[in-house]
């Protein structure tokens, strides 16, 4: 059966993608750039089909981490075909790219990726092919970046020969539900007749489509919903600090608070900031030219600077803070045995992107600490290049250890319990029951 879809990317924005199309009964081929993709880490069945394993590139621990294996089951025996033929780009009516933007050298969205695909595409594009940028990109990629990539590559004319629109990723990792087809979809076009293009597709896939003015209005929606988190993150990671000094309980604070029906949203603390999706305070960024005039600066976003440095800081915080705690029951972090509890940046995920733990397994190391880890979901994790010892038996592992630090809350793990076991637990999600740990 030939593809209506093709989603240029399966990692932690394609896949999701792919799974609504297909239960929405679009044929869809998944495309992928990997050179050399290998079988899906999930429990391995052939009708799963072969998607990328490497984290650093959206797979493996980051695509399959999103959904079961019998989740990629169903989607293969839906109308999913998994490929890496760019042939078969040219046989599709749309294409999405949601390939994985990781930091570049900047800090900002790295747009190696999306420069593969949109090469890649534009060397099949025909006619009428309605072309959708998804990935996490600065504002103006699509006009300034793609759209000449698909241009040149193609010979086609962006808004007379196909159409060409940006649409923000809106997934949310690990959430069992209806969420694509519950969540609104924003969609910014080169022309009135590229956003109705692909509102039409989308229109498909979700109850609710928002036309933005144009491509940058609706990049810039990605760039505010990303930084909303990080800011206030940021804010809740400072208050938690503060609390701390204060001898204040930042969960109880927090607790009453959300109670506010107005005027308040609830973050929480913690050891850090992970996921795919960067914060971008644009510092330095120079937007590409648009003829005519010269490149413009854009102006710094200070408050997301700064939220950058607060969140940053939160890996160091938490090894002061286990380290003092070690200190106060007359232990030295050298050669303490600290177990790592949970070592992915969302909880119930085998997604590492951007997890705090691996710079606070490298701090408590260099303070010569003994470290281990636990978790569900990662059989297997290197620090430096070396890999970091793995507890199969939770709770001797946690009585063994001089500390037990809680990163990840994953909802198989019997908190309670572990506080019995542990000679010392540092708890830096605030899961565990008050008075039964130390919390951040």
């Amino acid at each position: 059966m030939p593809a209506d879809l093709a989603v240029i990317g399966l990692g932690p924005f394609g896949l999701p993608l792919a799974q609504a199309a297909v239960a929405a009964g679009i044929p869809t081929l998944g495309y992928d750039l990997l050179p050399d993709p290998v079988p899906c880490r999930a429990p391995a069945e052939p009708a799963c089909g072969r998607f990328p394993a490497d984290p650093a590139e959206g797979g493996g621990t980051g695509a399959c981490g999103t959904l079961t294996a019998a989740d990629l089951r169903r989607i293969v025996s839906g109308g999913l075909r998994p490929g890496a033929d760019p042939a078969q780009l040219g046989r599709v009516r749309t294409a999405v790219i949601c390939v994985p933007t990781p930091p570049g050298p900047d800090g900002g969205p790295g747009l190696g990726r999306v420069a593969e695909a949109g090469r890649a595409l534009a060397a099949r594009l025909r006619p009428h092919t309605t072309v959708i940028l998804e990935s996490p990109v600065p504002p103006g990629t699509t006009e300034d970046f793609l759209l000449p990539l698909l241009q040149e590559g193609s010979g086609l004319r962006a808004g007379r020969d196909f159409h060409l629109a940006y649409s923000p990723v809106r997934t949310d990792p690990g959430h069992r539900g209806e969420g694509y087809r519950t969540t609104p979809k924003v969609i910014g076009g080169l022309t009135p007749a590229c956003t109705e293009s692909a509102a039409a597709f989308y229109g498909r896939l979700t109850e609710k489509v928002v036309r933005a003015r144009g491509p940058r209005e609706a990049e810039t929606v990605q760039l505010l919903e990303t930084n909303y988190r990080h800011v206030n993150i940021a804010l809740v990671n400072e208050m938690a600090v503060l609390c701390h000094d204060l001898g204040v309980d930042i969960w109880d604070v927090i607790r009453c608070a959300e109670t506010k029906p107005f005027g308040f949203q609830a973050f929480r603390p913690g050891p850090g900031v992970g996921g795919h999706t960067v914060p971008q305070d644009l510092s330095g960024h120079t937007a590409p030219p648009r003829p005519p005039g010269p490149p413009h600066t854009v102006r710094t976003l200070r408050m997301v600077e700064l939220a950058q440095q607060v969140n940053n800081h939160m890996p160091l915080y938490v090894v002061q803070r286990a380290a003092a705690l070690l200190n106060e029951h007359g232990k030295s972090a050298r050669g303490a045995r600290v177990l790592l509890l949970g070592v992915t940046y969302k909880p119930d995920l085998a997604d590492r992107q951007g997890s705090p733990a691996e710079e606070i397994a490298v701090r408590l190391m260099e303070l010569g600490a003994a470290v281990s880890y636990h978790d569900p979901h990662v059989p297997a994790w290197d620090v430096l290049g070396r890999p970091v010892p793995r507890a199969d038996a939770l709770y001797e592992a946690a009585t063994r250890a001089d500390l037990t630090l809680l990163l990840q809350h994953h909802r198989t793990y019997d908190l309670q319990g572990l506080s019995v076991k542990a000679q010392l637990l540092l708890d830096t999600r605030g899961a565990t029951p008050a008075g039964a740990a130390e919390r951040l």
